[in-house]
């Protein structure tokens, strides 16, 4: 231990008895490194703030906890900024705020019902109905289906090119409609037959002569399909996505309320401090990996270059995506792997104080299933890493980072194989397959537009696989080749498999709000 350490952490337990409070040693350890780099006038200063802060927390025993200390610490840190503001935020996502569509007063308001993993039953039909009320406020606002305003007689042409939506009971009330469009669930209700099904009722579609727009059409996804309708079937001309809205207009519907979780009971988006931090933080810096296994020396050897490398300039964050061991359920050897992690970072204490790192299980990973939101590694599995790395978080699969405005989302799936596996028609350009992915998600506001079959979610949950409002990062940990694409103001980010890739990984800059590709090369020593 440095031997200023010691009688810092003296002093620490010294000044918390006169002002009350008991501290342990691992915690007065904690806060004598947090205080090492000040000299002693200004550790005492420090020292004064901090249990003044403790104080104004009310804590309910005098044992003062690692989490109080960091609350403490954290806010000290936020000069300028409002309760609640945070630069940096993981989110959790089985807390995720939900929201529902207010048809009367055309407003989202927040569903504060308990929610719980095993729902009831009328939740499996609910969130397919709350999915479906999101995309259909979103529809009828757009241009082609909002009413035309006639100004000085201009208006008849755009009257023209104007939709009208149809409900499937309105095609369903009548024999023939020579024009038809319907908003609805791709499903197939019987062997071999598509439909289109609202909650009003479903419609068998004929797709033998239809034109695909760009995306990949799953069973399990919404569409709008347009074509004739005649003795219950509708003939598709045309089969598309629900359009896209950007995300400054569909946060009108929400108001000031914060749709994307944390502390923070306002959105964050539009705070002029963290706004001015992200602008002058030019050297903050996110790095993202998957497909990290730790089982591999190989993987090992290239995560301890790179935590090295970063030692010198440390990132906000380092996010590993799973999976972290071959496709095992050995507990023990888990929580091997786990502990090793940690020592990989020996003597990297730069980084160990200013990076967090955050880990996002795969399927394959132990403890829990393969349905979304899945929970994260639990603690006893990540103790050592945990005491190495103290500032490690576990994430859930998806999770949700906040840095000053900025929203970006994490998902840990191989989703691009699901897509071509269970798409209707397949895309004819592949050379634009990864902007057809984007466009996928982010028409559908949704991380997994797909049959429950192909990839079950808690239905009571579901909110937490949303992309509505558009965040501004989608990152897809899949194993397929990596790309970026932009749609709509989104960012959708694949940084494929580090193990397959030759060790590269992904970068973001949030000042700039660009990606930079980085490999760790083999001539590293």
């Amino acid at each position: 231990m440095d031997a200023e350490l010691i009688p810092l952490r003296k002093r620490i337990t010294n000044i918390f008895k006169l002002c009350g409070f008991l501290i342990r040693s691992e915690n007065s350890t904690y806060l004598a490194e947090q205080l090492l780099p000040f000299d002693a006038d200004e550790r005492d200063k420090w020292l004064t703030v901090i249990t003044e802060n403790l104080q104004g927390q009310k804590l309910t025993t005098p044992h003062v906890e690692r989490a109080a200390l960091e609350k403490a610490i954290n806010e000290l840190n936020r000069v300028g900024l409002d309760e609640g503001e945070t630069v940096f935020a993981l989110i959790d996502a089985f807390t995720v705020p939900r929201y529902r569509y207010n048809t009367r007063i055309k407003k989202f308001e927040p569903d504060t019902t308990p929610r719980q993993l095993l729902s009831a039953p009328r939740m499996k039909s609910d969130y397919m109905q709350q999915r479906y009320a999101m995309l259909l406020q979103k529809t009828l606002r757009h241009d082609l289906f909002a009413p035309a305003v006639i100004q000085d007689g201009v208006g008849a042409d755009a009257q023209a090119k104007k939709f009208k939506l149809q409900f499937a009971e309105n095609l369903l009330a009548t024999n023939t409609m020579r024009e038809a469009v319907v908003l609805g669930l791709l499903t197939q209700l019987k062997e071999g037959k598509f439909y289109v099904e609202d909650p009003t009722g479903s419609i068998e579609l004929d797709l033998s002569g239809a034109r695909f727009h760009a995306g990949f059409f799953c069973e399990g996804c919404f569409v709008l399909a347009e074509g004739h309708y005649s003795n219950g079937v509708l003939k598709v001309d045309g089969l598309g996505f629900p359009p896209a809205e950007p995300a400054t207009s569909s946060r009108a519907f929400f108001g000031t309320a914060n749709t994307w979780g944390g502390e923070s009971s306002k959105l964050l988006k539009y705070s002029p401090r963290l706004q001015e931090l992200e602008r002058t933080n030019t050297e903050t810096t996110i790095v993202f990996l998957s497909d990290v296994r730790l089982d591999l020396p190989v993987v090992t050897e290239k995560l301890r270059q790179l935590f090295v490398g970063y030692d010198s300039c440390p990132p906000q964050a380092i996010v590993l995506m799973g999976p972290f061991t071959a496709s095992t359920r050995n507990h023990h050897e888990m929580r091997q792997h786990l502990t090793a992690l940690g020592k990989l970072a020996a003597g990297c204490e730069q980084l160990k104080k200013q990076t967090d790192l955050i880990l996002v299980p795969s399927a394959e990973d132990p403890t829990a299933p393969n349905i979304l939101p899945r929970a994260p590694i639990p603690e006893c599995l990540a103790a050592g890493l945990l005491k190495a790395w103290p500032r490690t978080q576990l994430a859930t699969n998806p999770c949700r980072l906040q840095y000053c405005t900025q929203q970006i989302v994490v998902c840990r799936l191989d989703l691009m194989a699901k897509f071509c596996r269970n798409t209707l028609h397949f895309p004819e350009d592949t050379s634009q397959i990864e902007q057809q992915f984007a466009r996928t998600i982010v028409c559908q506001g949704h991380l997994v537009p797909i049959h429950p079959i192909a990839m079950p979610v808690h239905w009571d949950y579901d909110p937490a696989l949303w992309l509505y409002p558009l965040p501004d990062l989608v990152v897809m940990g899949d194993s397929c080749q990596s790309f970026s694409s932009s749609q709509h103001g989104c960012t959708v980010l694949n940084t494929g498999s580090f193990v397959k890739s030759k060790f590269a990984f992904k970068v973001y800059i949030p000042a700039t709000r660009t990606i930079e590709d980085s490999e760790i090369p083999d001539d590293v020593e």
